[in-house]
This record gives C-alpha cells, structure tokens and sequence, in this order.
C-alpha cells in the first residue's frame, strides 16, 4: 500500500473512544476526505460507529465499511486507496482533460479545457434525457467490482447514505442493509449530467440537495456522542463573484451546505431545549460536534472536481492528512469530552 507523507503521529494513550462521521460530497474533491479518513484510522483509540455520507462522501464511506469488514483500519485504508486509484484509472479515457497550457504549469484547473467548456455549455441547453446514455454512469462498475454489499450489510458500523427524492424534494437515508450500487450512484446523480436513478419507484438525485451529509441519524441510531464532520464544499468565501461560473459555483455551495447549517442550527436548538432526564432528549443534549478544517478547497475551481488524475488525487489525499494531522494535534484531548464546533454562533440573528 502507497503511504501518503504525515508528520510524526499524534501519540494518546487513551481508552478506545466512539465517535461518528459526515462525511459531504464534492465529486474529485472527495479525495480530500480520503486523506482524512487515511489519517484518522491510524489512531488505534478511535472507534468508528457510524458514517453518514453524500455523493462523494457516500462512496468514501461505503467503500471504508467494505475494507473494514475485510482487515480492521488496515483494510479499510487499502479498500479507499483501491478505490481512488480505480477512479484515476477510468478518469483516464475520459474527453474532458487538462490543457496543455493547465499542465505545464501545474495548474488544477478544466477551466481551459475545450471538452469542459463544450459540456459545460450543453449542461445548460440540453438534458441527459436528450441523449441516449440511460443510466450510465462511469462509477457504476467500480462499484460493483470493488465493494461487497453483502458484508456492508452485516457491518458493525453503522451506514447512512443520502439521496433526494425527485418528486418530494426529501432525503431518502439508505442504510446497510438498503445500500446497493444505485443507491451510491443516486446520492452522486448530478441531474444536469445524469438520468434521476431509480430505486423502489422512484426517481433520485444528488443527496446534497437534501442532506450534505444528513446528521440526525447518527444522533438519533449510535451510541457515539461525538460527530466529526468532514466538510468539502467552503461555508465562507471572501468576496463577491463576478464571472458567471464563478456565481454558480458559489450558488452551489450556498444550495448544498444550506441543509447541513439548518440541521446543525436545529441541533443547537434542541441542545438548549432538550430533557437530559428524557432518553431522546439525553442523546441531543450529550451530542458533541467537531470539524476537521479545510481551507484548500476555496482555492480550486469548482471545474476541478471532474479532474480524476492520480496525481491531483494525491494532492487532495495529502492535504486531507495534513488537515487531520493538525485537527488531531489541536482537538484530541477536547474528543470525548466536550465539543469543538460552536453551533450556538448559528442561532445568531435568527
């Protein structure tokens, strides 16, 4: 197995401790939770419970459970580098490339890119249904190829994956037993790129729409009270953009990071109004957040997250490990013990 470069460990000689993961979605981007997931199973002392995931997120997390079952932490860092490298792999007979210009100077970016700029364009003026693609989707096979639904199903740790419902507009949270190839698929279906899936009857879109990640079930199904959130889409940007991709990039984010702070906005609501002498009330007022910091993504284009190359994969794995390195470093002592996200900031002005 490849070992990405980390600083030396963080050393905690502590008792085991339970904790959960949310894990969002953000297409390539989601190699930068790669990295952090990389990271985080190295610590002995940390015991993951349950992950809930979204489009990107959603595989990261599916594909973790599949190693897990098969080698402990150890098999499930192989399982996710298997999984990224298969990506990279299939990235490469794709149309949509780097320019010349874009690699020679190491810049990340499709902006340059004509293919891009062709499918850009034609995401705007036609739909999937207006060509004959059905439901293909370049994942699809990987999936089935490189995870074992079957053990995912009896896994320990418990999975919840997010889909939005076309017609209802709500989350759908698929879980072990419920997770199939197309309900990874449908947590990632763009709807400007892909056919909705179908699943049961009916139609389903990215999950971010609904919940990037969803967070109530790991408060609601895990006896973990700590949660930490690994965020890929940025909460914050300075200034204002101007350049028409530039606004809908941002639009995206707004859309796709809207549902997570109205989730965490209740949970800080129902943690000041919660019985701790009631059950479900205990479990919310107990619940401790935390947030592994990601300052890179405000510095790549949103075109970047259709790039598959093994070498900006790695970039992305690197500076996940780097951002849990220095998480671990700041917030260890705190896990276990109280909570590092502020969420009653976001009952401010409402």
């Amino acid at each position: 197995m490849q070992t990405a470069p980390s600083d030396a460990p963080v050393r905690h000689n502590r008792n085991p401790l339970s904790i959960d993961l949310a894990l969002q979605g953000g297409g390539a981007h989601g190699a930068f939770t790669w990295g952090v997931l990389d990271r985080l199973l190295e610590e002995p002392w940390l015991a993951i419970a349950g992950i809930s995931g979204t489009s990107a997120g959603a595989m990261n997390a599916a594909v973790l459970v599949h190693g897990h079952s098969l080698g402990g932490s150890h098999g499930a860092r192989r399982a996710l580098e298997d999984f990224w490298r298969r990506v990279s792999e299939a990235g490469r007979f794709s149309p949509i490339q780097r320019g010349p210009v874009d690699i020679l100077l190491g810049r990340w970016t499709l902006d340059n890119s004509p293919a891009w700029i062709a499918m850009d364009m034609m995401s705007r003026l036609f739909s999937p249904y207006d060509f004959n693609l059905g439901e293909w989707n370049p994942l699809q096979d990987i999936l089935k190829e490189g995870v074992d639904f079957a053990r995912v199903a009896q896994s320990p740790i418990k999975l919840f994956i997010t889909a939005t419902n076309v017609a209802t507009g709500r989350a759908r949270v698929f879980r072990n037993r419920e997770i199939t190839p197309e309900a990874l698929i449908a947590s990632a279906c763009l709807p400007t790129m892909f056919q909705a899936v179908e699943i049961d009857g009916d139609a389903y879109w990215d999950g971010g729409y609904s919940g990037n990640p969803t967070i109530t079930p790991l408060v609601r199904e895990t006896t973990s009270q700590d949660t930490i959130i690994i965020p890929i889409n940025p909460v914050e940007r300075k200034g204002t953009p101007r350049a028409a991709s530039d606004i809908l990039n941002r639009l995206n984010e707004v859309a796709f990071n809207a549902v997570l702070l109205k989730e965490l906005r209740m949970i800080a609501l129902l943690r000041r109004v919660a019985d701790p002498g009631h059950e479900e009330g205990e479990r919310w007022s107990k619940m401790r957040v935390h947030a592994v910091p990601n300052d890179l993504m405000t510095k790549l284009s949103a075109s970047s997250k259709l790039i598959a190359e093994w070498d900006f994969f790695c970039l992305l794995r690197d500076e996940g490990r780097r951002a849990a390195q220095e998480f671990l470093k700041r917030r260890a002592g705190d896990l276990g013990r109280r909570s590092t996200l502020d969420l009653d900031v976001l009952l401010e002005g409402v």
